[in-house]
C-alpha cells in the first residue's frame, strides 16, 4: 500500500458526487428537520472464477475510513502519566533539530496520523449510476472490467436484489449482480482507471475460507461482501456441491 502524507483536512462547499441538504417537513404534525446527502446510486458485483473457485474482491484506500480511524484515535485514553513522562524525556533526548533549530515534535508529526493501512477496506467490483445512456448491466459489465480486469457479457450478470444504503445519510439504491468468469475471461490486470484516481488492487478469496472471512472482524470490509458470499453459500453452492466451510 502506497504511503499517505500531506494530509489536509477542508470544509467540502461543492461536490460532483455528494450535495449536502436539509428538508423540512412534518410528521404527525410535528415539524422536523433532516440534514441528508444527495449522491448517485451505484451497482456492485460478485465475481466468482470458476476455474480457480474463488471470489475476486477489490481492495483500496477510502479517506473516509480513514479519517474515522483518525478520529477513533484520537478519543483513546491516553498512555499512564509515567510512560507518558519517560517517553517524552526519551524523544527529548534522541528528537532531530530541523535547520531552523525547531524540534521535530513541534507542528504536525506524521506519528500523529494511523498508517495508511488503516484507511483500506475489502469490497465487491463496484461503481457509480452516473451514465445515463447505459444500463445497469452494462455499467456493472464496465466496472467488472476496468477494476478486475474479466470481459463478461452485460447478458451474464445475474441480478442478485437491489437495496438502500446509508438509510440516514444518503438513502442511495445499490444494485448488485452475479457474474461467472473464468481465467479465459481475464484480459488485463484491473486496477480500475488511473486517469480517475483509481487505486484498485485485484484479491482473491478462495471459496472454502469465504465465510471465515465474512465474519473476521479483524478483516475490513463492507456489508455487500458479507451479504454476497452468504447469498452465494445459500444458492450457488447446491448447484456445484462444493462447501464454502460454514
Amino acid at each position: 500500500m502506497e504511503e499517505i502524507n500531506n494530509i489536509e483536512v477542508t470544509p467540502c462547499t461543492e461536490s460532483d458526487y455528494l450535495k449536502p441538504l436539509r428538508v423540512h417537513y412534518n410528521q404527525n404534525g410535528t415539524k422536523k428537520s433532516w440534514d441528508f446527502m444527495r449522491t448517485h446510486d451505484s451497482v456492485s458485483v460478485l465475481i466468482f472464477n470458476t476455474s480457480s473457485h474463488c471470489f475476486v474482491l477489490v481492495k483500496q484506500f477510502r479517506p473516509a475510513v480513514y479519517m474515522c480511524e483518525w478520529e477513533r484515535t484520537k478519543t483513546q485514553p491516553p498512555k499512564s502519566a509515567e510512560k507518558t513522562e519517560e517517553g517524552a524525556s526519551e524523544s527529548a533526548a534522541t528528537a532531530p533539530e530541523s535547520p531552523e533549530g525547531q524540534s521535530a515534535s513541534e507542528g504536525e508529526s506524521s506519528s500523529q496520523w494511523p498508517p495508511a493501512s488503516a484507511g483500506v477496506t475489502y469490497e465487491l467490483c463496484a461503481g457509480l449510476v452516473d451514465k445515463p445512456d447505459l444500463s445497469l448491466e452494462e455499467i456493472a459489465r464496465q466496472e467488472v472490467l476496468e477494476e478486475c480486469g474479466y470481459d463478461v457479457p452485460a447478458s451474464k450478470l445475474k441480478r442478485i436484489t437491489s437495496y438502500r444504503s446509508g438509510v440516514g445519510v444518503t438513502g442511495a439504491k445499490q444494485t448488485m449482480f452475479y457474474a461467472e468468469v473464468s481465467d479465459d475471461n481475464c484480459v488485463s490486470a484491473g486496477g480500475g482507471e488511473p486517469k480517475e484516481g483509481e487505486l484498485i488492487e485485484v484479491v482473491k478469496v478462495p471459496l472454502h475460507e469465504a465465510m471465515t472471512f465474512a465474519y473476521d472482524e479483524r478483516i475490513p470490509k463492507t456489508m455487500g461482501v458479507i451479504f454476497s458470499f452468504i447469498w452465494f453459500h445459500n444458492n450457488m453452492s447446491p448447484k456445484y456441491k462444493i462447501s464454502t466451510n460454514v
